[in-house]
């Protein structure tokens, strides 16, 4: 009866089952170590099935990585509401963010680490991904420039500098957290809010720090 029940299982389901055997196999032995058997073993399918559904390697591990940077951004967005004043949309995206990378730590090293390891068109997925995350990030910035001053005057190059920055500070600072025990996701988020907040407060008071001469 659960042969049958397997067999009836609708395409789109099945598929997600492929994706999660996936992105367990990639995260935990990277993209050239991974075999399409042992993620069919995984996903309790044959090979030729996967073969049928996703094609080739290439395209499992595209769309493991589409799929992974959907979620990822969706969580992100879900953890913000926009009515709140802007301190709290940054943690609570940071929060976010730190939670789910936490919650998903082989999702996580799929687009931190292989996507970005294995050329194209594996980064160009991986770097859309950032693309929206900075350009989330920057909306934040102005908008926290908008609530400070009314009428912001952060250079447009420093704001795409700092949401560059704070993105790339957050990726790291999340395979720091995912590889040492007893980090959690408040822990982390909290450490780049203390780091990121203090900075732009001082930008948008009009005291930035500034090289010596």
């Amino acid at each position: 009866m659960g042969a049958v029940k397997n067999k009836r299982m609708p395409r789109a389901v099945r598929e997600q089952q492929m994706l999660d055997a996936a992105v367990r196999t990639f995260g935990q032995r990277g993209y050239m170590a991974a075999s399409m058997d042992e993620i069919a073993e995984l996903a309790g399918v044959s090979k030729p099935l996967v073969y049928l559904y996703l094609n080739s390697k290439e395209e499992l591990f595209t769309a493991c990585i589409r799929r992974e940077a959907g979620k990822l951004t969706a969580a992100v967005r879900a953890g913000v509401e926009p009515a709140l004043p802007a301190d709290r949309q940054l943690w609570d995206g940071l929060r976010a963010f730190f939670t789910h990378t936490a919650e998903n730590p082989d999702g996580w090293s799929v687009l931190h680490l292989q996507a970005r390891t294995h050329g194209e068109p594996f980064a160009a997925e991986a770097t859309a991904m950032r693309e929206e995350l900075v350009a989330f990030v920057t909306q934040l910035i102005v908008t926290a420039a908008r609530d400070a001053h009314r009428d912001p005057s952060l250079p447009e190059r420093e704001v795409a500098g700092l949401a560059e920055a704070l993105v790339g500070a957050a990726e790291s600072l999340a395979a720091w957290a995912n590889a040492t025990p007893g980090v959690t996701a408040k822990q982390a988020a909290t450490t780049l809010m203390n780091f990121a907040w203090a900075g732009l407060a001082s930008m948008m008071a009009g005291a930035p720090w500034t090289p010596p001469s």
